[in-house]
């Protein structure tokens, strides 16, 4: 799967990846900002802002004009907000592209922000925090990263406090999108059957009126932490929800291979040693899985999961023991091969779509990495070693690195203190 780039003369990026005869296609903008480009009191806002993206624009004056459109060629269209990446997307049939195109561009360019709109949206987010609130195993994600971060950009909440989304005003919207929202810091990618010459021509041409500026970077992340952390979020449940997790390197690191390979071994599939553990040998809980959180100049790896909290301190134990091994012990070639041959198999059915293979592509160029195909990814995994996993382990697993978030309804943190080393 090749794909080609082209940077333009305002520094908009454009990325093809051409899918010959491909059922679908997709049209992906890519906006180089989120929730840690915010302060305290707009927490939430670049969430927000994706919400009003959808609520007209100068060309379609209501909401139901682009849904309506969307919908009358069999489109899927939406659009998501992490910490540090904002996007939105169509896909549709290879005959629509230039419609979809046509869309996405409007929403991007043109957003009036109506502020009936607005005020109504605010009820959407808030109903949006409730909803997760709601999910402890979810919830609970977000109790770690602020154990790990604290009251900074990477500690917050990515849908903001309720009162931010209360207190926001039209002008808030215009003044961070004219902020962020320039050529310097967007990027376009279009995956399937496409020619590549016409759709830098058109991709061009749509875009020729966007905004240029000065490229706002993010506030410089201080990680410090030197003894093991818990945080408890109170909650009324049947299950405790529990994260375990240490204190990693950013997207950029040249272990982050082997990062994904170890995190697999540990809980990744049905026959990894979490899953063996917890779930067939223990009977402790119904979900066990690892994995990585990995930004531009941070990470983490977590391993979560939920168990009745009489046997807390058993699960918590389980989880210590299995990573313990790992960093004491040589993995099996057959295990590695196993673990390699999950995470490739994995990524392949990943991109069997128009839009897994825009994301695929879109994240690496909005990430400011060099772009990999998929057959130099899976180079990288083939290349690590037993030796390469026993080494990363022992560098981040080490008792001061290590934190533990829960949310359920357990008050007393003494036992778990205690427990809480390898």
């Amino acid at each position: 799967m090749q794909f080609k780039k082209k940077t333009l003369k305002n520094g908009l990026r454009i990325v093809v990846v051409p899918i010959a005869d491909a059922p679908s296609l997709t049209v992906m903008s890519m906006v180089e900002t989120g929730s840690e480009y915010e302060s305290k009191e707009k927490n939430g806002i670049s969430h927000f802002l994706e919400h009003m993206f959808f609520k007209g624009t100068k060309n379609r004056t209501k909401s139901i004009d682009i849904s309506k459109e969307f919908d009358g060629m069999g489109a899927i269209n939406n659009a998501f907000t992490s910490n540090e990446v904002t996007a939105y997307y169509g896909k549709c049939s290879p005959q629509n592209f230039e419609k979809v195109l046509d869309i996405i561009s409007d929403m991007y360019l043109n957003p009036t922000f109506p502020e009936v709109e607005m005020e109504r949206e605010k009820g959407v987010i808030v109903e949006e925090i409730n909803m997760y609130e709601d999910m402890p195993q979810r919830m609970v994600h977000q109790v770690f990263q602020g154990l790990l971060y604290g009251d900074s950009p990477s500690g917050w909440s990515i849908l903001g406090p309720r009162e931010n989304i209360k207190n926001m005003r039209r002008e808030d919207f215009v003044n961070y999108r004219k902020a962020h929202y320039v050529a310097e810091k967007t990027m376009i990618v279009v995956a399937g059957d496409v020619n590549v010459a016409d759709v830098f021509e058109k991709v061009e041409n749509k875009f020729k009126t966007i905004s240029t500026g000065k490229v706002l970077r993010k506030k410089k992340l201080i990680e410090k932490q030197n003894k093991p952390e818990i945080k408890i979020k109170h909650k009324d449940t049947d299950q405790a929800h529990l994260v375990v997790g240490v204190r990693t390197f950013s997207l950029h690191d040249k272990r982050m291979p082997i990062l994904k390979v170890l995190s697999t071994i540990l809980g990744n599939g049905m026959s990894s040693r979490l899953f063996q553990k917890m779930r067939e040998e223990l009977g402790i809980c119904y979900y066990v899985h690892s994995g990585i959180n990995d930004l531009s100049d941070h990470g983490n790896f977590y391993i979560s999961a939920g168990v009745d909290k009489s046997r807390l301190s058993i699960a918590v134990n389980g989880v210590l023991e299995e990573i313990k091994k790992i960093k004491d012990e040589k993995i099996s070639p057959l295990e590695l091969k196993k673990a390699k041959d999950y995470l490739i198999g994995h990524m392949y059915l990943g991109l069997e779509s128009s839009d897994s293979l825009a994301g695929f592509y879109g994240f690496q160029e909005i990430m400011r990495e060099k772009i990999k195909t998929p057959k130099e990814v899976e180079k990288e995994i083939l290349a690590v070693t037993s030796e390469n996993i026993k080494k990363l382990a022992s560098q981040i697993f080490v008792n001061k690195s290590l934190n533990m978030a829960i949310v359920g309804n357990i008050k007393d943190t003494k036992p778990l203190k205690k427990i809480l080393h390898f």
